[in-house]
């Protein structure tokens, strides 16, 4: 089980560090399941931008799907560490992204 805080290195210019604001983050997990390495080749060529791993393991934390508006994916729980008052970024993203949609329908 993957259970605790770990390092995340976004790619620089990816969705997730603009989004963040920072080249590395630490997530908590809480987690049996990881991205199996052996299809990275595949799922890039397939237009899946890995955006995050994890500098200790090369596990893949965070991906993107740079062809839809909001399409962002975690290993980790973003929720753990949001607040009522100081909501996670991600969460707060997701709403920007869905009321800028809102606008466009």
């Amino acid at each position: 089980m993957r259970l605790g805080a770990y390092n995340c290195d976004l790619e620089p210019g990816s969705k997730l560090a603009k989004i963040y604001g920072q080249k590395r983050i630490s997530e908590r997990h809480r987690h049996r399941y990881e991205f199996n390495n052996k299809y990275k080749e595949a799922m890039t060529k397939a237009g899946l931008v890995l955006s995050g791993v994890c500098p200790d393991n090369e596990l893949v934390e965070t991906v993107e799907l740079p062809s839809h508006p909001w399409f962002v994916g975690c290993q980790y729980h973003p929720e753990f560490q949001s607040k009522p008052t100081k909501p996670h970024p991600l969460f707060v993203s997701f709403i920007q992204a869905s009321l800028e949609r809102q606008k466009q329908v």
